[in-house]
């Protein structure tokens, strides 16, 4: 089974930073896709920010509101992705999950895989 661990969210006054890592365990033949998600209270879960790898290059995206402001990237021999997330707003305050599309050898089709949520609060 593929686990993910969370951790890096707090309470943090406008224009701080906080770095968020995600940590996968378990049996994993490859990850094709790492992203971030976040939701807050009343409102749907939106995609943050994402990152593929195809061969040595990797391909990212963010949501129009964190462009310039965040950054997704991941460490492939620890099986883990980071959101360092910097000028933050109150608005940015959510709960932010990680999620994964996982093989778990080198035949199988991709699972999807989420964690836990770690809470961000942007307040002073």
């Amino acid at each position: 089974q593929v686990q993910l661990v969370e951790s890096g969210g707090g309470l943090v006054q406008p224009g701080g930073s906080l770095r968020l890592s995600c940590a996968a365990s378990g049996s994993i033949f490859s990850i094709n896709v790492m992203g971030w998600y976040r939701q807050a209270p009343g409102k749907e879960r939106e995609l943050v920010a994402n990152i593929r790898r195809r061969g040595i290059t990797n391909y990212v995206n963010y949501v129009d509101s964190v462009k310039g402001r965040f950054t997704i990237s991941r460490d492939n021999a620890k099986n883990t992705v980071y959101l360092q997330m910097n000028s933050l707003k109150p608005e940015d305050t959510a709960v932010y999950y990680c999620n994964l599309l996982v093989k778990v050898a080198a035949d199988s089709g991709y699972l999807e895989v989420w964690g836990q949520g770690t809470l961000v609060t942007v307040s002073s």
